[in-house]
């Protein structure tokens, strides 16, 4: 036997069998999750203690549960956000951490651009009024010729210029890390700044990392600053937008609407206030849940974990 892996997210169970069964082929013991639903804390942590590697998916990696896996080698992140493990600690430990960047770049792509036409096009609103029976006619937002700013300009940003500008939008974007300039002028990129994106754009979509830097980067003084007819979308992470602040702008009218895959608790409250606005619309974190993104991230994790646990 090779080694023992931990394997937490519900996809491998439903698509990913005959990826694991190779596993298996190669000498590799598996623990699978194949209860359809994630575990609790306490099952993740009695599962873990004594694997070679996880590849690991919502469930959290703390300080307590990483010391306490003592074969403890390497975990694949099934996506790209990191901020459910602790990283300082599997760094102190020689815990090697990967993710699966770009494996899912285009099925969020396409669900952030479906959420700026749903909003623009007051989709969901109309929809329901003719389920309830109501004929009511909302004027909406023709997108050609309009920016879009894209904060957050990796693999999933780049395809969202792209997809935008297949629509004829012009495309502005804003990264923390330096945007490489060739790529920018070949493909009529315009780079700005933050405060000039939320100044100047008319669809504001996020897609970078919860960190501490970026909690709350949308806040009631960026959303004062934006267009009343701006629409903003969050497909990256919940919390990097403010919703207390969100939802006043709503309210307020200071923006046209907001469309979120992410939200700050998953699911939200059901008293969630953002979840009455007929210009705010919720998707359950689906923007990845595609076939194709599925059999990408599956694949991708596996290499990587296998990679790191054999060095």
């Amino acid at each position: 036997m090779k080694g023992k892996i931990l394997i937490t997210p519900r996809a491998f169970a439903k698509n990913g069998m005959k990826e694991i069964e190779k596993l298996k082929q190669q000498g590799w013991e598996i623990h699978l999750n194949d209860t359809g639903k994630s575990y609790s804390h306490e099952e993740f942590v009695k599962y873990a203690k004594d694997v070679d590697g996880i590849i690991i998916g919502v469930d959290i990696a703390d300080r307590e549960m990483l010391k306490g896996c003592k074969n403890l080698k390497a975990i694949a992140k099934y996506g790209v956000g990191v901020d459910n493990i602790d990283l300082d600690t599997a760094k102190e430990l020689g815990i090697k951490i990967s993710r699966t960047v770009g494996s899912n770049s285009v099925s969020v792509a396409e669900h952030t651009i479906a959420l700026m036409f749903a909003c623009a096009k007051r989709i969901v609103d109309g929809a329901i009024n003719v389920k309830n029976g109501k004929w009511n006619k909302n004027y909406e937002i023709e997108l050609m010729g309009k920016k879009i700013g894209i904060i957050g300009f990796g693999n999933i940003g780049r395809h969202v210029g792209r997809l935008a500008q297949g629509i004829g939008m012009n495309v502005c974007a804003y990264d923390v890390f330096p945007i490489n300039e060739k790529y920018a002028k070949e493909h009529n990129i315009q780079i700005c700044s933050l405060d000039e994106l939320v100044r100047t754009s008319d669809v504001i979509t996020i897609h970078t990392p919860l960190t501490s830097e970026t909690k709350d980067m949308i806040n009631a003084e960026r959303l004062k600053e934006m267009k009343t007819t701006a629409i903003v979308i969050n497909a990256a992470r919940g919390g990097i937008i403010n919703e207390a602040d969100l939802y006043e702008a709503l309210v307020n009218k200071e923006i046209f609407a907001s469309g979120f895959d992410v939200f700050s608790t998953e699911p939200p409250k059901t008293d969630e206030k953002l979840l009455r606005l007929d210009n705010f619309i919720l998707t359950p974190h689906t923007a990845s849940k595609t076939l194709e993104a599925d059999m990408n991230t599956i694949k991708m994790s596996i290499t990587n974990l296998i990679t790191d646990i054999e060095g």
